[in-house]
């Protein structure tokens, strides 16, 4: 282990409720190995024999929350199920895969989780991570802030690394091709750096699978996105995208659009086109969005042809596209529910769900009915962090339908409070009151009433919560 710390986990409960609590513990067993690009690597499982001591596990089953012994009463309750506090570091990322759950923080580890139990987990040896998605092969992707993509598969219980974008052999090709290499916004003291195309100069903000094209899309604060071929982790295509840092980035699932947001307040969307066998080629088809706010979160239904945008002044907005290959897309419908900053994004079915620098999460459904005037119906706001919730992930419940036949889906959320929280909605009935009181902690109480934090009309720009909270970050950038 050298000089890495040892990470000690503990649940915020109180003391009725710990008593009640349901702690698993169980050996862990710890690996290292050296990857393809130089980086040292771990894994950690919870099945084989260790000298470690095992701490406990850190979800909290509480009494009518879903957890052991409940009753089917309490299985069927809906509202906060599951709580998760640990000495981690903040939550940057997070991702769900079957009965899976995938959380990144600002430490070197990567968590995953099964029924509200850790199953296993792994060391990226790179700092924070930023961006997690899965696979259907079971492949885990990760974002990081020293501008790479790994790769990792898990063998049984351990997590290891198969690869990292670009590939070493990759960069050392073209590092000796003085034509690789192109001149990057990201230098210091406002200098442009020289760089090699195939890597991102700077953070890695965002990842986004289009499994049908077998693409990924990763988007970075060196203000290009770049697109590579999952079979071979090639580099195809790197796009200088926007005039300042590209927040995030969103294959749309449908007519081959990817979508990109950007501090410089703008969403643009991107056409793949064809391209030689080795290159793709993506073309600007229009710009979306322009405004004075950054553009922090991109969420798609591919079912429904709609795309969601979340923006720094607390907004989601809605366009929907036709069937017509060459359609335009119309505007359908602003949500407005934040007092701050949106700072993610995600969507299942009828159901959007965004994050917010206030501290809640805001759940809506979709009126898909010929109806233009429904809209969007507001079904719950969810309150329980103390700190700005940075990522959100949506799935179907394992009991999809109730017993009254009404269809049930789980919210995961991660916040900068170091805290994963687990919801359990209804998708037809609106969530009354809200799932969970808290007292307003000191920091954020004394924000709110300063004059700075005070609520503004909509048409002004909001100052970024991200700079309070994570002051290492470069402003609405480092949504």
């Amino acid at each position: 282990m050298g000089n890495r710390k040892k990470l000690v986990h503990f649940l915020r409960v109180d003391p009725a409720a710990a008593a009640a609590a349901s702690a698993l513990s169980s050996p862990r067993s710890f690996s290292s190995f050296s990857d393809d690009d130089g980086y040292s690597s771990s894994s950690f499982s919870s099945s084989s024999p260790s000298r470690y001591s095992p701490p406990k596990s850190p979800w909290a089953r509480l009494p009518g929350l879903g957890g052991a012994g409940a009753g089917a009463e309490d299985a069927a309750a809906t509202g906060l199920i599951a709580s998760l506090v640990k000495e981690d570091g903040k939550v940057y990322s997070l991702a769900a895969a079957g009965d899976v759950l995938y959380t990144g923080t600002d430490s070197e580890n990567v968590r995953v989780w099964r029924d509200r139990c850790e199953l296993a987990g792994f060391r990226t040896g790179s700092g924070l991570v930023k961006a997690i998605v899965v696979a259907s092969d079971g492949r885990i992707f990760t974002g990081h802030q020293d501008g790479k993509v790994r790769v990792w598969r898990a063998d049984a219980a351990v997590h290891r690394r198969v690869g990292s974008l670009p590939p070493l052999g990759d960069l050392l090709v073209s590092s000796v091709n003085p034509s690789s290499y192109v001149r990057s916004p990201r230098g210091g003291r406002g200098r442009r750096r020289v760089a090699v195309w195939l890597r991102h100069s700077d953070a890695v903000s965002s990842l986004s699978l289009d499994e049908g094209a077998g693409l990924l899309y990763s988007a970075s604060w060196d203000r290009t996105f770049k697109a590579w071929r999952v079979s071979d982790y090639r580099c195809l295509e790197s796009v200088p995208a926007h005039d300042d840092a590209v927040n995030t980035v969103a294959a749309a699932g449908f007519g081959g659009l990817v979508l990109t947001g950007s501090a410089d307040g703008t969403v643009k969307v991107w056409r793949r086109g064809e391209a030689a066998a080795d290159r793709t080629r993506h073309v600007l088809q229009t710009v979306l969005r322009e405004g004075d706010g950054a553009v922090t979160a991109i969420a798609a239904c591919p079912e429904a042809r709609a795309v969601y945008v979340g923006s720094s002044d607390g907004l989601v907005t809605c366009w929907r596209w036709g069937l017509d290959v060459d359609a335009q897309p119309t505007h359908a419908g602003v949500l407005a529910g934040h007092g701050m900053g949106v700072l993610c994004l995600a969507v299942s079915g009828r159901v959007v769900v965004s994050g917010s620098a206030d501290g809640t999460l805001c759940v809506w459904r979709r009126n898909d009915d010929d109806d233009e005037q429904e809209g969007h119906a507001h079904l719950a706001v969810l309150a329980g962090h103390t700190g700005p919730v940075k990522c959100v992930a949506v799935a179907a419940d394992e009991d999809c339908y109730d017993a009254d036949g009404e269809r049930r889906f789980v919210v995961y959320s991660g916040s900068l409070d170091g805290s994963v929280k687990v919801w359990r909605l209804s998708e037809e009935r609106a969530l009354e009151p809200p799932a969970v009181e808290t007292t307003t902690p000191p920091l954020m109480a004394a924000l709110r009433q300063s004059e700075t934090w005070m609520p503004r009309p909509r048409t002004a720009q909001l100052p970024s919560p991200v700079q309070t909270w994570a002051p290492e970050l470069k402003g609405v950038a480092a949504a």
